[in-house]
Order: structure tokens, then C-alpha cells, then sequence
């Protein structure tokens, strides 16, 4: 069957429960998806705290009025939900119809008997995500994926029916397997045949099959059937090539259901001897972890947003994400699908040991197989998708029955789908938690002293205990108990997944000779020496930042304290609310160690200078074991002219050069042998600030900063300058403050306003402050190092939206984007 968007007119209300006698709660037409949570005011005494930025959760009404046309009363009727956080109960015409605990599953609602034909009927869902906290991150509320409504035949395809494989790949030629599901909910014996064409990004039929069926009532049938694709074009990271399915049902000569669905044909591998293949090629990992928050629009999933992500990050390098912790939208699958980035989709980041109080470990045991199957059905059939995670840190896992729970979750996605491989992303720390004290005490060793002071930390939070052992973490991974109580997780999968235990990556080659691993999650300051393992090892596969994109909630997780009282913990106290330890931060901007990793990577040949906040010099600091330095590339900072500023310079080169206004500061070596990574201690003074990189003395690439003029104009660059007449469009605009020449002003942050005419609404609005204290969806907002990202979405109206950005000290300036 095919889908059709169900997003348009609903009302919202807070609240879950109405009285007859009682006021109910006000309500608002609103466009699907939708963050209830990002609407919320922030409040430090929440029961979420640092997990989701201070947002609080909340119990929610949706509701929507649909006609039900007679003709269609002899038709299959489906609700899709792709996506509700958390507790959908859905409700049609008052009778209990479906629901779904956990917040990241599609589900599917079965409607034909609820319905009321040639009449209005009402839809109703209800959220409850008011039990707080019940994630260690920002989850968002609502239903903040799309809903999509599927009308059939009572002869029609069952939904995510299709199953396409690619089992036999030559140069000459690819065979395409399909297996079509065909459901028949009518009375008479029924006489059919199943229609596959496959087509080309030209939309040409390149093979094509068609398969007689008898199919008798409230029967469902497997068609199988085998196509042959001619030189084939196939799909990869460089050449994303994608094939089309165009499945149909006939019954004398007339199409009654059709599906369709994308593939690419590409051969995966996993060995030892090679790592992974793609088609014949080794492919290393070069990954990011990423929440799936959009950053200024909370947790709405709207394509646009997805798929710029996805842009970003491969722009920066990056070509696997790793979707952390819980099945990645149908969005950005379609995107990675397009546009090359590989994916490790992950089901959870709990079991039966819940990691927050409420959270979806009260449901793990009953529901666990449903959701499992809803992700498998979701990505078959997604080329970019070509590993599972089935747990991420999950506390159980080093217990006897842990393990065996991670053999049945293994074994339920092999019944499934056995074209991927599966791992399970551990944490050793985790497995040793309740032993640390006694481990700590066996390195003291023979010194009594050492050994007295080896206590069991105080939390048994993991982020706190990692950072406030990281300069004993190697030491405590290569434990011999580590690689015990670990033995029989990574047994049952194909490949180990090792979250913070790269200490471990060359010592387990000689343990476990058969063992492949995947740094599933690392350090953002170990990319380097994770990198030369890589490379320099057949065995690890690749390496997966925390993390790739900054996000909402674990509030303050790479934060800098310049303060004692925010430094006594990990987690920032409010106003904080984003985690501030991506690569990119949440409104798109590269930051520093996004250059530094393209730089390790071997990606890019030119240095980098990123700066380190003069104002901070030489003052003491707490970071965290995810923190970077507390640098931005700009040599703009009045007030601090004749202060003393360290400077860092990222490069692969054997030395570099800093100049300043043509002077010479200094050379240092940097590449490998080096770290990539020279710092240089100068003082500020306005002008040019140059790197110059030399390999044999010769100049192999150079970088500039220069310090902004006096003058203060607006800048804003939008991504997009047409967007469809969907209600779902978006275009990113960018808002920066320039001086007279084009140069950043990262020193002039102030308040931008802005308004929207025409065919769209703003859909958000925000910098990447960590600790702002202002609300995604105002018109006003305070720039922070000079930039603020305004997010447009379109109505379902054609016509010009007028987008206009105003501040005080500069003119306005204003962009126009059509919307057809």
C-alpha cells in the first residue's frame, strides 16, 4: 500500500485527561511532526535536570478529524506512526485502537473497525511523558515523526512487505531478490499476480518479473521472485547509485495495490584479514555519533533538517554515523541512502536495568522483540544501513543472564535479517563498576599507601566515574577481569563494539585472534592514536566520536569550568541545556576538532588555527573526558590587545609557521609523531594571523585569520531558495554579524530580530550558546561567536516567503525564498 502524509490539521492540547464538568485545555491547529517538549519552558527543579537541558516532559493531547468516505468501506485502512515519545495510545471514536511504549519505534494502527463510514471520525493520541526522568538525553515529546495513512484493497501488499536483496553481485550482472508479502482480507478465492519492475535513476525498466498467485481469504502469502540486473551500478559511499522498486498487484489486468521502495545494490564483507568490505573495497569507519534531536527545532523530525545533517557531516569527513542510542528515523535513513553515509542503526540503550528511573526498561521485557522487528522492518531495505547495535553500555550485560539475553536479541535480528552484521556496543567500565575499588587497589601493588587511597568512587553514574578516572582509563580496560566479563557478549555477535576501551584494541588481536572490533564510541581527544590503530590494524574497522553533532540534554557533558561550583560536576547546572561536545554544533558550524579529525583523517592538506579564549589565559579549568580546548578560529578580541593568548595549530605537515602581520612567532613540529598539533604562546594583537605548513621545507598550505573591521553588518545565507508547498519544507538560514569586508564578528554578539511573511512560519530560532536562557521559538535571539540559525518551514500555500533579520547598530537585511 502506498503512504500518504496524515500530518495536516490536528489540534494539540497539554493534558491527557478531560472531565465533562471541568474546563479542558486549550487547544492549537498544528502541522505534524511536533515538539511538545522544545515548547516547554526550561525549569532547573525538573525531574529530567542535565538529561534533557532542563526541559521538562509532559502528558499531551493530539487529536484529528478524518472523513471517512462510504466507498471506502471495503478497504484496508492503516494509521503509520513513525516515531511518538513516549506511552502513544491512539483512540479512534473513543475505542482503544493501539499503542506503543517506546518513543523511537514505527507502529501501525489498524483502523477499519473503529471507523465510522460516510462520517467525520476523530483520532485521537495520547502521550504520556510526564514520569520523569525516563532518558539520559534530550528526547523531545509527542508525536515528532511523520504520520502517514495507507488505504487498500482488501487484496493488498502488507505494510514494509517488500524485501529486496542483492545475494549474487558481478560486474556483468546483479541478481535481485524480492519477497513480496500479499494479504487478502476478502471472501472468495482470489486469483492474482504479483508485478516487480525495477528501474534506474532514469527511470528506466532495467528487469522486471511477474508472478501468477491463488490466495484464499485471511491468508498471507510470501511471492518470491528473482530479477537480473545488467551492469549494474553500485552503491557506495563515493557513488551513492540507487535502484527503484515498483511492486504491484493485478487481478485482470488492473493494478488494485502497488508499493514502493528504494534499494542499492552493493556486497558487504567482514574478516580479519581485510575488515570490512563495501563491493570488494576495505572500508574504514570514520564515524560520528549522533542523538537525533535537530538542534533549534528539538526533536523534530522533518526531512530537510535530517538531510542537511547528513550533508554537514559528510562534508566534515565523516562516512558512517552511528544513531545513538535508539533506531535512527526513516528520514535520515532516506538521506544517507542518498546521498552515501553508512549506518550503524542501534535498538537500545537499555534492557531490563533501567539506566533512568521511568524509562523504557519498565517495558524492555514485554516489548522488546515488537520494537526489535519494527527496526529491522524500517531499514531492509536501506543500502546505507549495514550493521546493527543491539544494546549500547547496557549495565546487565556481564552477568550470565545479560549474556544470554544478548544471545536471543542477536539470534531474533539474525531470524530477520541476515544481510548485516551485529555487534553490541559495551562499555567495560560498566561491567567492572561494582569491582573498580578492588582493581584500582591491585595496580597500588606493593606501595600501601596507593593502595589505601584505591576506594570504589563514590557514583556509579559512568560519565562522572570516566572523567573522574581518565587518566587511568587504559589501565583499568586492560584489566584481565575487563576482558572476562565480556568474552561471552562479543561471542554472539559479529563484530565487538568498544565504547572508551581503545586500550584494549591491539592486546585483544593476540586474546581473541578471531574477535574483529569497532570503537562504537571514543574520546574526541583519542582520535589520533585511534586512528593510527585503525589504520594500522586489519581487525578494528573504525571509530565513532561522542560524538559527531552536538545535541540537547546531558547538559554540559564537554563543558569547561573556569568556576568552582559549576567544576564539582560533570554536568553543567541550569541555564545549561546542551551537551557541548560535538564536532558541530547544534545549529551546523564546524568547530575546532571537526578540522582537527578531517586533518588526522588525512583529508585535508591546509592547517588550522583555532584560538583558545584570551580572556581564560592561564586560568585554571575542570573539562570532562569529552571536552575540547575552549578555541574558536577568529583573531578578533577587543580588550584583550597586548595579552598574552595561546594559539593551537592542527596540521599533517612535519612543521608549521605562525606569523603575525608577517612577523614570525615561530615554527614547531607537528604531524603524527606530534599529535597533529603544535600550540604557540603569543600575544593579541590586531592584523593577520597566518599558519604556513612545511613538508621538506617546502610550503605544502597556509590558513589566515584576520582580525574584523569597525563596521557591523548583517549576513544571512540560506541553504535553500525554493521549498515545496508541504507544511514540512525547510530552509536554514544562517544570520552572522560581518564587519565591512565579509570577516566575522565573533565579538559583537547581540540580539537579532526577526520576522517571517508570506507561506511560512518560523519553525525555530537559536544559537549554539550552551547556557542560553532564551526559547527556540522567539523572534529575538542573541547571537554567540557572531552566528544564530533561523529554520523557515513552509505551509501548504504557494507564493514568496520574506524572511528579514534586524539589529541594533546595523541595517536590516532581508531574503526572499519561493515556495511552489
Amino acid at each position: 500500500m502506498l503512504r500518504k502524509s496524515f500530518n495536516e490539521k490536528w489540534s494539540f492540547s497539554k493534558g491527557t485527561i478531560s472531565f465533562s464538568l471541568s474546563r479542558s485545555a486549550p487547544e492549537m491547529e498544528i502541522t505534524l511532526p511536533h515538539d511538545a517538549m522544545v515548547l516547554e519552558e526550561r525549569d532547573q527543579d525538573c525531574g529530567n535536570q542535565h538529561n534533557t537541558g532542563y526541559f521538562p516532559g509532559g502528558n499531551y493531547t493530539y487529536k484529528k478529524k478524518w472523513y471517512a468516505p462510504k466507498e471506502c468501506e471495503n478497504k484496508n485502512i492503516v494509521l503509520e506512526f513513525e516515531g511518538v515519545y513516549m506511552n502513544a495510545m491512539v483512540y479512534i471514536n473513543g475505542d482503544f485502537a493501539g499503542k506503543c511504549p517506546y518513543g523511537y519505534s514505527n507502529f501501525y494502527v489498524k483502523a477499519n473497525r473503529f471507523l465510522k463510514w460516510g462520517a467525520d471520525n476523530e483520532i485521537k493520541v495520547l502521550v504520556k511523558n510526564g514520569a520523569e526522568p525516563n532518558s539520559r538525553w534530550y528526547t523531545g515529546s509527542g508525536i515528532y515523526r511523520n504520520v502517514n495513512m495507507m488505504i487498500g484493497e482488501l487484496l493488498h501488499i502488507k505494510e514494509d512487505g517488500v524485501r529486496i536483496t542483492t545475494p549474487d553481485i558481478a560486474e556483468d550482472q546483479a541478481v535481485v531478490e524480492t519477497s513480496t508479502v500479499v494479504r487478502y482480507d476478502g471472501i472468495a478465492t482470489q486469483k492474482a499476480y504479483v508485478l516487480t519492475e525495477i528501474k534506474d535513476a532514469d527511470g528506466s525498466i532495467v528487469a522486471s518479473d511477474k508472478t501468477p498467485l491463488t490466495i484464499f481469504s485471511g491468508e498471507s502469502v510470501t511471492v518470491r521472485q528473482r530479477l537480473y540486473v545488467q551492469e549494474p551500478k553500485l552503491w557506495s559511499v563515493d557513488e551513492p547509485n540507487l535502484y527503484y522498486c515498483y511492486s504491484k498487484i493485478l487481478v485482470d489486468d488492473k493494478v488494485v495495490d502497488e508499493d514502493r521502495n528504494h534499494f542499492g545494490i552493493r556486497k558487504l564483507q567482514l574478516d580479519t584479514q581485510h575488515g570490512l568490505r563495501i563491493n570488494g573495497e576495505v572500508v574504514k569507519l570514520r564515524g560520528a555519533c549522533i542523538h537525533h534531536d535537530n538542534g533549534v527545532i528539538g526533536a523534530c523530525t522533518l526531512e530537510r533538517a535530517e538531510e542537511r545533517r547528513v550533508e554537514i557531516l559528510k562534508e566534515a569527513g565523516f562516512n558512517a554515523i552511528r544513531s545513538a542510542h535508539q533506531p535512527i528515523s526513516k528520514a535520515m535513513l532516506d538521506a544517507c541512502d542518498r546521498l552515501g553515509m553508512l549506518v550503524m542503526d542501534e535498538t537500545f540503550d537499555m534492557w531490563n536495568s533501567c539506566q533512568t528511573e521511568y524509562d523504557y526498561g519498565l517495558y524492555f521485557q514485554e516489548w522488546w522483540e515488537r520494537d526489535v522487528q519494527a527496526m529491522i522492518d524500517k531499514d531492509y531495505n536501506h543500502p546505507s544501513v549495514i550493521m546493527y547495535s543491539i544494546g549500547n553500555e547496557i549495565r546487565e550485560v556481564a552477568t550470565g543472564d545479560g549474556a544470554s539475553m544478548n544471545r536471543q536479541i542477536a539470534e531474533k535480528l539474525r531470524s530477520l535479517d541476515g544481510t548485516r552484521f551485529i555487534t553490541s556496543s559495551v562499555n567495560g567500565w560498566l561491567c567492572i563498576m561494582d569491582r573498580l575499588g578492588e582493581i584500582m587497589a591491585s595496580f597500588a601493588g606493593e606501595n600501601k599507601e596507593a593502595a589505601a587511597s584505591a576506594e570504589q568512587p563514590d557514583s556509579n553514574e559512568i560519565n562522572t566515574v570516566m572523567t573522574t578516572l581518565m587518566g587511568k582509563m587504559n589501565q583499568i580496560v586492560k584489566h584481565e577481569s575487563v576482558g572476562a566479563v565480556t568474552e561471552e557478549a562479543f561471542a554472539a555477535v559479529d563484530f565487538a563494539g568498544y565504547n572508551y576501551m581503545n586500550g584494549r584494541y591491539e592486546m585483544d588481536k593476540e586474546l581473541y585472534p578471531n574477535r574483529i572490533i569497532c570503537g562504537t564510541e571514543t574520546m574526541p581527544n583519542d582520535i589520533d592514536i585511534n586512528w593510527r590503530m585503525t589504520k594500522a590494524n586489519s581487525h578494528i574497522i573504525g571509530d565513532f566520536v561522542w560524538t559527531g553533532w552536538d545535541y540537547l540534554g546531558e547538559a554540559g557533558i564537554g563543558k569547561i569550568d573556569y568556576t568552582l561550583d559549576e567544576s564539582k560536576a560533570i554536568y553543567g547546572p541550569y541555564p545549561w541545556y546542551v551537551a557541548y561536545c560535538g564536532d558541530i554544533d547544534i545549529i551546523g558550524n564546524r568547530r575546532p576538532a571537526s578540522y582537527y579529525r578531517e586533518i588526522v583523517w588525512g583529508l585535508r592538506n591546509e592547517p588550522y588555527i583555532a584560538v583558545q579564549r584570551p580572556q581564560h589565559y592561564n586560568q585554571k579549568f575542570m573539562k570532562s573526558a569529552w571536552s575540547w580546548s575552549d578555541s574558536i578560529s577568529s583573531w578578533t578580541w577587543p580588550g584583550s590587545e597586548d595579552n598574552a593568548v595561546k594559539v593551537e595549530v592542527y596540521s599533517d605537515a612535519e612543521e608549521v609557521e605562525l606569523l603575525l602581520n608577517g612577523d614570525s612567532i615561530g615554527k614547531a613540529a607537528v604531524g603524527e609523531a606530534n599529535r597533529f598539533k603544535a600550540i604557540f604562546d603569543t600575544v593579541y594583537m590586531p592584523g593577520e594571523l597566518t599558519a604556513v605548513a612545511y613538508v621538506d621545507g617546502e610550503e605544502t598550505g597556509r590558513m589566515v585569520l584576520k582580525t574584523a573591521g569597525t563596521g557591523l553588518e548583517l549576513k544571512l545565507e540560506n541553504d535553500r531558495d525554493e521549498l515545496r508547498a508541504s507544511g514540512a519544507d525547510l530552509a536554514h538560514i544562517m544570520i552572522s554579524f560581518t564587519d565591512e569586508n565579509g570577516v566575522l564578528q565573533t565579538a559583537e554578539d547581540r540580539k537579532v530580530s526577526i520576522t517571517v511573511e508570506g507561506p511560512g512560519t518560523l519553525q525555530g530560532f537559536g544559537s549554539a550558546n550552551p547556557k542560553s536562557q532564551e526559547n527556540f521559538y522567539d523572534t529575538e535571539r542573541t547571537t554567540f561567536d557572531g552566528k544564530v540559525l533561523a529554520v523557515v518551514r513552509s505551509i501548504m500555500e504557494a507564493g514568496t516567503i520574506t524572511v528579514t533579520a534586524s539589529a541594533e547598530g546595523c541595517a536590516p537585511k532581508s531574503i526572499m525564498i519561493q515556495v511552489l
